[in-house]
């Protein structure tokens, strides 16, 4: 069995982004899941995995752009994603992710 730590950086990295892009993939086909549930119950969504896009651009000296970098995640602009497939907040919803916040 092969240990991470001793595989090269890049074959490393080349995984990494495997596993990002099947992350997406999961994702997007359960858009079912909301960006409320995932901020509740993980402290992410697909909105922060686009601003972390944007700063691992920023950090390789790229100047990327945050709508760009959520379609990347959407898999489509996020106008469209939104209006096909979010939901509104419920009250238990929001009052999960508020408690959720000050528990920080």
């Amino acid at each position: 069995m092969t240990r991470i730590a001793d595989l090269p950086e890049d074959t490393q990295q080349a995984l990494e982004a495997a596993s990002f892009r099947r992350l997406l993939a999961h994702l997007d086909s359960n858009k079912d899941v909301q960006n409320i549930d995932l901020m509740i119950l993980a402290d992410f969504c697909r909105n922060c995995l686009a601003k972390w896009y944007v700063a691992a651009g920023k950090d390789a000296g790229l100047t990327l752009d945050y709508e760009d970098a959520r379609e990347r995640v959407y898999g489509m602009p996020y106008s469209e994603w939104k209006e096909h497939h979010q939901q509104p907040a419920t009250a238990e919803q929001m009052a999960a992710f508020e408690a959720r916040q000050k528990a920080k």
